[in-house]
């Protein structure tokens, strides 16, 4: 093989070799096509597949990124382009999300409810098989639809298209039924939630299907189990629950907010609790009333620092005066002549009188400024109760020394000082404004300076105060003691120093008493004329003798221990 390589690598040089600079230069541009062309193929090839969620564009930015980030959640990756198309992995993907979106009316509003079908394939031109293919195909996709859900394990759609009715009145509606079975552990024919998304798949992809018309039955059971009727009574429960959450949420914002103003004033262990309440009113009401007000001729202006705007209670419009006086006798007919009248005789008597009438009237129309106005009251607030308890201060007794005081049980002597009523009423101002106080509506605030029991507190606090004392004086003691075994140590070292110094002293003292004696003998010796003669050992030995003498005169410490180790020895 080695062999057969080195041949070919040898006459492919000898063929370069021979060629020219142009036959070199083609191969090479070959070489480089076919090398871009197998990545360009390889990239092509590896290049993942991605099918449309929606053949419809979402242009809404808002839309859009609810449903890229309800896809986020359930794990699955899209891809969004530029002209707002969203795209997933696989054709499964897109049926089981577009199942979910469709249940959590996720679908904007631009996207039509067929839509969310694949194509249905060419029919037939009859009119039969037309309807025929639109049911099947209609049926399968729904079918494809609800079973791409995470909890349906099985299901079978069956959707009934009636026959066009000339009249409104005689048209049939249009009814599905649809059959599921929920995977293990799955509480799909429990779950309200569940049932109506797939309720709300059925309704959105079937054009002219209306809730009341749709029938869902768990195959397990064989019972209907989209029949909400009688449920009434617990979606008035679950009602009242999140309102009584939402109670909870605002007192606990509340309670919170006033809180921490409160502890930052007179700290966390005097103000340890606030008690809110609210009271809501949940009906809602609709007002109607005319609201009467006054005519601005001349609007305030602004740059002046009073307010010269000119407000007037009504503009006149128009004005009618009518004056009128008649003198003169009553007249009083009494009908033709020869016949009797009919006027009653109280005023046939006052026929001869002699009247002055004065009419004065003045009409005047006023233009006023008139609002009709239509309320309708959300749920409002009725009563804001709050109470809080603000402990005063403990102070320990000290004596003249500094120290504390304690009673003969022990127990450190406390002066207890209450909150001032000025603080009081300034935390009460406080907690009126932070909680919106309104005395119309009949709220009520309450701030008291009750005394907390801190008898436990005190107790750990004299414990630890005592403990932390047993532990000084136990340093102080101990640290006594090593003081004391520190100066016994060094006055033990002095007196063993001294007592070697003496010693020492005692055995140089020896050693000249014995030189003396050396040197008298040997002087004693010259003066009589003795020929005095020294043997070698001797010599040697009075050498040693000196230099001992004076290594213990310039270092006596390590003579000593020299000696010391000699007797030893001995």
């Amino acid at each position: 093989m080695g062999e057969w390589l080195k041949k070919m690598l040898a006459k492919a040089k000898e063929l370069w070799g021979k060629w020219s600079g142009v036959q070199k230069g083609i191969l090479i541009g070959i070489v480089v096509v076919v090398i871009g062309a197998i990545i360009l193929v390889s990239n092509i090839s590896t290049a993942p597949t991605t099918v449309q969620l929606f053949s419809t564009a979402i242009t809404d930015a808002g839309a859009r990124d609810r449903i890229v980030f309800r896809m986020d959640q359930e794990g699955v990756e899209s891809t969004v382009s530029e002209s707002g198309f969203i795209s997933v992995k696989d054709s499964a993907t897109a049926r089981r999300m577009r199942s979910l979106l469709i249940s959590e009316g996720l679908v904007p509003s631009n996207v039509d409810p067929w839509e969310v079908f694949d194509n249905l394939g060419e029919w037939s031109t009859t009119d039969y098989e037309r309807d025929n293919a639109k049911q099947r195909a209609v049926e399968e996709q729904l079918r494809q639809q609800i079973q791409a859900l995470d909890d349906v394990l099985y299901a079978n759609v069956t959707v009934s298209f009636p026959e066009r009715r000339v009249f409104t009145s005689e048209q049939e509606p249009v009814t599905a039924s649809i059959i599921v079975e929920g995977k293990p552990n799955s509480d799909i024919a429990a779950n309200r939630n569940k049932i109506k998304g797939i309720q709300n798949i059925v309704k959105f992809c079937v054009s002219g299907l209306s809730e009341e018309n749709i029938s869902i039955i768990d195959r397990a059971t064989g019972n209907i189990i989209n029949d909400f009727s009688g449920l009434e009574s617990v979606d008035g429960i679950t009602l009242e629950e999140k309102r009584r959450k939402e109670v909870e949420k605002k007192e606990a914002q509340l309670r919170v907010n006033v809180l921490n103003n409160l502890q930052g004033i007179f700290t966390s262990d005097r103000v340890r609790d606030i008690n809110i309440k609210i009271e809501m009113d949940w009906s809602e009401k609709t007002e109607s009333k005319v609201v009467y007000s006054a005519i601005e001729l001349k609007a305030d202006n602004p740059n002046t620092s009073y307010d010269d705007s000119e407000i007037v209670p009504y503009l006149p419009l128009s004005s009618e005066t009518v004056d009128k006086t008649s003198k003169g006798t009553v007249y009083n007919p009494e009908g033709p002549t020869g016949v009797e009248g009919q006027n009653p005789s109280v005023y046939s008597d006052m026929s001869n009188t002699y009247t002055l009438t004065e009419e004065h009237g003045e009409k005047v129309n006023n233009a006023i400024n008139t609002s009709h106005v239509e309320e309708t009251k959300t749920p409002t607030i009725m009563r804001i109760t709050a109470s809080v308890n603000i402990d005063g201060t403990w102070a320990e007794r000290i004596d003249e020394k500094g120290s504390v005081i304690r009673d003969p049980s022990g127990k450190i002597e406390r002066d207890y000082t209450p909150v001032d009523a000025s603080d009081l009423a300034a935390a009460r101002q406080l907690v009126q404004d932070a909680i919106g106080y309104s005395r119309e509506r009949g709220d009520s605030v309450t701030v008291t300076n009750i005394r907390v029991d801190r008898t436990a507190q005190f107790a750990e606090e004299d414990a630890a105060l005592l403990k932390k004392e047993q532990t000084q004086r136990t340093i102080i003691y101990v640290g006594v003691g090593i003081i004391a075994v520190l100066i016994a140590f060094i006055v033990f070292r002095m007196i063993s120093r001294e007592i070697e110094r003496k010693r020492r002293l005692k055995e140089e003292e020896i050693l000249r008493k014995h030189q003396m004696e050396r040197e008298k003998t040997l002087w004693e010796a010259e003066q009589a004329g003795m020929e005095v003669t020294m043997s070698v050992e001797e010599r040697e030995r009075a050498e040693l003798q000196e230099n001992a003498i004076a290594m213990a005169k310039e270092h006596p410490e390590d003579v000593a221990m020299l000696i010391k180790t000699w007797l030893m020895e001995e």
